[in-house]
């Protein structure tokens, strides 16, 4: 933007009185593709619970909150967290004001704030240091598929805390596009300017939306091309990184939505600097707003997955704690039904000012065939981003349009071919999560009832919900929680995925789904194993394990399963292994006679066991419920239809 007409005095007025008054809490916020900017002012509290969130004054009446929500907050799931006790920070609104945007950014300031002694806090090389560990280490190990690592670029800063954030809004305005909520908030002691992309969860109507977002296109020199951008988009690395996140997600919203979530996309984000690719997923939920966003911390966008896992591996890798990196600001609004609306963008592309210390921390997805120095180079793209956004940094170079003749802003995602290849990714995926979720016309299996056991992978939600969707009654249980009664009474078991070695009996976790498992095929009860239990059951019948080469993490594959071909996708490091050409034991032939016979699919090169069924079992390597699973729903039908005899 040039040449600002003078602001309004009352415009002007308001953003002097939030510059000058040091006790004021405010929070300053434009929504994408809106022409204000909202301006909230009350008072700061903080809480310790999620549901501790004060949606009511001391009258009963609903009232609008703001809270800033901390990465710590995982807790509350018994999720692993560094604890740096990040305050759950809410701001009570007692004032809602929207002013002209033009209006905003002429009376904010426009001085550049200068930055001192600025860099990253790891180096390059510690940064690709961290990035080979957690390959080799984590994904290697079958740990989980994709996990976030970040590093923070700080520097010191010698200037009013409110000017800066004011002046770094304001730049924000100016010079960054695409952003899903641009925003500066200022508490006592802690300032949050930043341009987020993406919204993490939104509630309105009974209808939640997520917005997983990855994917991340660095402009060259010059500007995106239609050239440029389609190398990236044709890149495998990318396009998996997506699917996986939305997998990730889509178990977010099975947990929360009744009707377990439907996918939109693929879209592309086009910012200033970089481009992102996305989808949008929506489903509808009577939850309190508040239990929605406990059910769905954080984003594996910038996390990971599995994601209690990934919490872990997050606290073992990154040597310092994330405050409010990577949580999200969640705006709490009253309806007309007597509740309240939440929308809640998450905490990237953000700068935090406290004590004079500027923080801009910045993450890379990892996933196997990540290149360290990429992942390096990624980093430095995303903080660039916001640098140069608010000025700390030299921009890029734009061309600004002669004011007698604007341009009108060119999408890349309107190119035809563009537009093609993105929409080609949807070839791939299961037309399940792409159509409305509701009953099933069909219920092939309505009468049975399941009992799921989470071995903490959420894909159970979704698994859950595909089975309500063939007709079955299904509760999940924890692990922990599955008692030995609960196990003999449920009519069918359905032992989950879940992370780790499956030959691990030191971890009480895995030791307990063998339980699971060994019971079950021990009473001759029906029982369905999905990946981790699927290896569990192959050991148990003597089938030897093994990892693999290069592990399937969000890798989708066309297999033959008894005579039927199905493309599926697999998240696995280890899997079961049999001489190629073997595709039944004899009784005999296993290590627990009780199950009979037993039938194999494997690979024919590698004799890597895709999956199993015998007398009163099924099990399979690949993850039926997953959206690369396109063939999922119907061998679902078949594997349990099997099971239960």
């Amino acid at each position: 933007m040039t040449g600002h007409p003078a602001p309004t005095p009352a415009t002007a007025a308001i953003i002097a009185r939030l510059a000058a008054d040091p006790a004021a809490s405010f929070a300053l916020i434009a929504r994408e593709g809106g022409d204000s900017v909202e301006v909230l002012e009350g008072e700061a509290i903080d809480v310790e619970l999620l549901g501790d969130i004060p949606l009511t004054d001391g009258d009963g009446r609903p009232r609008e909150v703001l809270a800033l929500v901390p990465y710590r907050q995982v807790r509350e799931r018994g999720f692993e967290a560094h604890d740096d006790g990040a305050p759950l920070r809410c701001l009570t609104v007692d004032a809602h004001a929207a002013v002209p945007l033009a209006d905003a950014v002429a009376s904010l300031p426009s001085a550049t704030i200068p930055l001192a002694d600025a860099g990253f806090d790891l180096t390059d090389e510690e940064y690709a240091g961290i990035v080979r560990r957690v390959i080799s280490d984590e994904i290697g190990r079958g740990e989980g598929a994709n996990f976030v690592i970040r590093r923070d670029y700080v520097a010191g800063v010698d200037a009013d805390p409110r000017t800066a954030a004011l002046t770094w809004f304001r730049a924000l305005l100016e010079h960054e596009r695409g952003a899903y909520w641009t925003f500066a908030i200022v508490t006592p002691g802690h300032v949050a300017v930043g341009a987020s992309p993406e919204a993490h969860v939104s509630a309105q109507d009974g209808i939640v939306t997520m917005n997983p977002i990855s994917g991340t296109f660095r402009h060259p020199p010059g500007g995106a091309t239609v050239e440029t951008l389609t190398e990236f988009l044709s890149s495998t690395k990318e396009t998996e990184e997506l699917f996986m996140v939305v997998d990730e997600e889509l178990k977010m919203m099975s947990a929360v939505c009744s009707d377990g979530g439907r996918i939109t996309g693929p879209h592309l984000k086009e910012m200033s600097r970089l481009t992102h690719t996305e989808y949008v997923l929506r489903g509808r939920s009577r939850l309190d707003p508040r239990e929605i966003l406990r059910e769905t911390m954080f984003a594996p966008t910038v996390t990971g997955s599995p994601m209690q896992n990934a919490c872990a591996v997050i606290r073992r890798h990154e040597r310092t704690p994330r405050g409010y990196y990577s949580g999200v600001a969640a705006l709490f609004t009253p309806n007309a039904e007597g509740g309240h609306d939440l929308d809640a963008p998450i905490l990237i592309r953000t700068a935090y000012l406290e004590d004079g210390r500027l923080r801009v921390p910045v993450g890379a997805t990892l996933v196997r065939h990540s290149d360290p120095y990429g992942e390096v180079s990624e980093t430095h793209g995303k903080a660039a981003g916001v640098l140069g956004a608010i000025g700390a940094i030299p921009r890029a170079i734009t061309i600004v349009p002669d004011d007698d003749e604007p341009a009108p802003a060119r999408r890349l995602a309107d190119d035809p071919a563009v537009a093609a290849l993105l929409a080609s990714r949807n070839v791939r995926l299961a037309p399940f999560w792409m159509q409305e979720q509701g009953a099933s016309d069909a219920t092939p299996l309505a009468g049975h009832r399941a009992l799921v056991v989470d071995a903490e992978d959420r894909f159970t939600t979704m698994l859950a919900h595909q089975l309500r969707h063939l007709g079955l009654d299904v509760d999940i249980v924890h692990w922990s929680e599955a008692s030995a009664s609960r196990l003999d009474a449920a009519e069918l078991v359905v032992a989950g995925p879940g992370p780790g070695d499956p030959r691990d009996d030191g971890n009480e976790r895995i030791a307990r789904m063998r339980d699971v498992v060994s019971r079950r095929l021990a009473r001759h009860r029906p029982l369905l194993a999905v990946c981790l239990s699927h290896q569990i059951v192959a050991d148990r019948i003597g089938i030897g394990l093994g990892s693999l080469a290069s592990p399937h993490q969000g890798l989708q594959l066309s297999v033959d399963l008894f005579g039927e071909e199905a493309s599926i996708g697999f998240y696995n490091t280890f899997t079961a292994r049999v001489t190629p050409g073997v595709s039944r034991l004899t009784p005999s032939e296993t290590r627990c006679g009780e199950v009979g016979a037993v039938e194999i699919a494997a690979d024919a090169a590698t004799g890597d066991v895709y999956a199993l069924r015998g007398q009163g079992f099924a099990s399979v390597q690949g993850h039926l419920e997953s959206i690369l699973s396109r063939d999922g729903l119907r061998t679902l039908e078949r594997l349990v239809t099997h099971a239960l005899g």
